[in-house]
């Protein structure tokens, strides 16, 4: 290995050990996914749950599992069951939009103030 290759591999052995300064673009990304982490989150978790209700509902109608529970007619309660998850799964993404822009509208100060600055350099 010649001097030229050695000189990189150390010094690119040393930049993981140096503190990395947090840049201004560093900041609006954080800010940035601060702002949309909540409401992803939200989306995702009720989102799953709203689907488990549903499919819950579908299977007390198609499979055997209400007659395990003790329940001789499950038409009924399954389709309840069912529409249930499937308004909870349709409402998910409107709820999604109001938290982030309730979001957006908390943070819009800051994040426009700093990529200004970033863009007058």
């Amino acid at each position: 290995m010649n001097r030229n290759d050695q000189e990189f591999v150390v010094q690119k052995i040393r930049t993981q050990y140096t503190e990395k300064q947090d840049t201004q673009l560093d900041e609006l990304k954080a800010l940035d996914a601060k702002v949309k982490r909540p409401a992803t989150v939200f989306a995702y978790v009720f989102g799953c749950i709203s689907a488990i209700i549903m499919g819950s509902g579908m299977s007390l109608i198609m499979t055997d599992i209400g007659e395990t529970i003790g329940l001789t007619e499950t038409m009924v309660p399954g389709i309840i069951i069912g529409v249930v998850g499937m308004l909870m799964a349709l409402i998910t993404y409107p709820i999604y939009k109001k938290i982030l822009a309730s979001r957006r509208k908390k943070y819009a100060g800051k994040i426009l103030e700093l990529s200004e600055k970033i863009m007058k350099g």
